[in-house]
C-alpha cells in the first residue's frame, strides 16, 4: 500500500468534519447576518460538493486539478460572500467566514496532489481573498493566513518526502530482487555448468599432448577452450545482465531428506540420520540437499583424495540441521572471501546463498590441519512439513 494514502483519507475526514465545524457556527450566529438565506444556499452547496468529492480525495488519483480548483473557487465564493452578506461590525470585530476551516481541506488537498508550493500558491489565493473580501488586513486575518501557510506548507512537503521514500523503497526491492535472482542463477550454474568446465580442463591439462598424439593435442586444447569459458562464465555471473526469472512452481509434498543425501555418500563420505524419515516441504528439502551436495563436492575437490567426510541430519521440533565434517588440511582466516573475490561462489551462494533464501543459517568452522564443518540450518516455520514427533 502506498505510504501517502493514510495522509489523503485524512484529509478526506478532515473536510467532513471542518463542514460540520461551518454548518455549526453558521446555525448559531445565522439571525445575525444581514442575509442569512444567501448563508444557508451557500453551505447547502458546500456540502453536496463535499459529500460528491469525498471519494475524489481518497487518493493522488483521483483528485484532480479539476476537482482541487473547483474547490478553491467555492472557498474563495465563500469569503467574498461572507463580506457582503454579513453585519459590518461583525466582520471588524473578526467574525469567521463562511467556510471558516473548511479551507484549510483545499490548501491540504493542493498539498497532497502538487507539493508544498501548490498548496502555498493555494493559501496565498484564499488569503488575498480573505484580505480583500472579509475584514482587510486585521490581526486576526494575518493570523488565520500564517497558521493556512503553514500548515498546508508542512503537509505538502511530508507528501514529498513519503512520495521519495516510496520511489526509493520500491527501487531497493527491485535490486534485492534481482540480487537474489542472480544468486540462484550463479548457485545453479556453479553445481552444474562451472563444475563440468573445470573437470574438462584438468582432464585436458593432463592429457599427453605432442606430435604423436593428435588425441592428446584435441584433448590439451579443448581443456584450454573449457578453462577460458570457465573463466568467461564467472565473470558473467559476477556483473553479467540476468536472464528471466523462472516461472513458479507448484507447491509440493514434503519430502524425506534422508533419501535426497542418501546418493551423495560413498566409501568416503558417511551419513548419519535418524531411524524415522525426516520431512520438509519439497522446495525447502531440495535446496537443502544441493547445499549438502556442494559442500561434498568441496571436500572430494579440496580435502585430498584420503580425505574422509560424515554427514549428520538431526530432526528437531523447530529446525532441521545437517552437518557436513571432514578431516582434510582446511584452510586459512580469509580464505573464502579470496575465493569469492576471485568469481569462485561456491560457498557464498550454493551453500549460503541457498540457506539464506530459506530462512536458516550456514556456518563454516576451520583452520589448517583440522578438516572443515559445515553446518546448515532450516526452520520449519512456513516450511509445510509436519514437525518430528517428541
Amino acid at each position: 500500500m502506498s505510504v501517502e494514502l493514510p495522509l489523503w483519507r485524512a484529509i478526506s475526514f478532515f473536510r467532513v468534519l471542518a463542514l460540520c465545524y461551518a454548518l455549526l457556527r453558521y446555525f448559531d450566529s445565522y439571525l445575525q447576518f444581514l442575509h442569512p438565506v444567501a448563508g444557508w444556499i451557500y453551505l447547502g452547496a458546500l456540502t453536496l460538493w463535499t459529500l460528491a468529492s469525498t471519494r475524489a480525495f481518497s487518493g493522488p488519483h483521483r483528485c484532480t486539478w479539476y476537482v482541487l480548483a473547483t474547490d478553491l473557487v467555492l472557498v474563495v465564493t465563500g469569503i467574498v460572500m461572507s463580506g457582503v452578506i454579513d453585519e459590518p461590525s461583525r466582520i471588524s470585530h473578526g467574525a469567521p467566514t463562511l467556510p471558516t476551516i473548511w479551507a484549510a481541506g483545499t490548501v491540504l488537498g493542493f498539498a497532497g496532489r502538487g507539493g508544498w508550493r501548490w498548496a502555498a500558491a493555494a493559501g496565498s489565493v484564499i488569503g488575498v481573498a480573505n484580505i480583500l473580501g472579509h475584514g482587510g488586513p486585521t490581526g486576526d486575518n494575518i493570523h488565520n493566513i500564517v497558521l493556512l501557510m503553514l500548515s498546508g506548507c508542512a503537509i505538502g512537503y511530508v507528501m514529498e518526502l513519503a512520495r521519495a521514500s516510496e520511489a526509493t523503497l520500491t527501487r531497493a526491492l527491485q535490486v534485492e530482487a534481482a540480487t537474489r535472482e542472480r544468486e540462484r542463477l550463479s548457485r545453479d550454474i556453479h553445481d552444474g555448468v562451472l563444475q563440468v568446465l573445470a573437470l574438462v580442463q584438468r582432464r585436458g591439462s593432463e592429457a599427453p599432448s605432442g606430435a604423436g598424439s593428435a588425441d592428446g593435442a584435441d584433448l590439451a586444447e579443448l581443456g584450454r577452450l573449457a578453462g577460458e569459458q570457465e573463466r568467461a562464465l564467472r565473470a558473467l555471473m559476477s556483473g553479467g545482465p540476468l536472464p528471466a526469472p523462472r516461472g513458479a512452481q507448484e507447491p509440493e509434498r514434503p519430502q524425506d531428506l534422508r533419501a535426497l543425501l542418501a546418493p551423495y555418500t560413498d566409501e568416503r563420505v558417511t551419513l548419519s540420520a535418524p531411524g524415522t524419515p525426516v520431512l520438509l516441504a519439497a522446495p525447502a528439502a531440495g535446496e537443502l540437499a544441493a547445499a549438502v551436495g556442494a559442500a561434498v563436492d568441496n571436500v572430494r575437490r579440496h580435502a585430498g583424495p584420503a580425505a574422509r567426510a560424515w554427514i549428520l541430519l538431526e530432526d528437531e521440533p523447530q529446525a532441521v540441521t545437517v552437518s557436513i565434517r571432514d578431516d582434510g588440511p582446511g584452510f586459512a582466516p580469509g580464505r573464502l572471501g579470496e575465493a569469492e573475490r576471485a568469481g569462485r561462489l561456491g560457498v557464498s551462494q550454493s551453500i549460503r546463498g541457498r540457506l539464506r533464501d530459506l530462512g536458516g543459517s550456514a556456518e563454516l568452522y576451520s583452520a589448517p590441519g583440522e578438516g572443515v564443518e559445515v553446518e546448515l540450518r532450516v526452520p520449519r516455520a512456513g516450511s509445510g512439513a509436519p514437525a518430528a514427533a517428541l
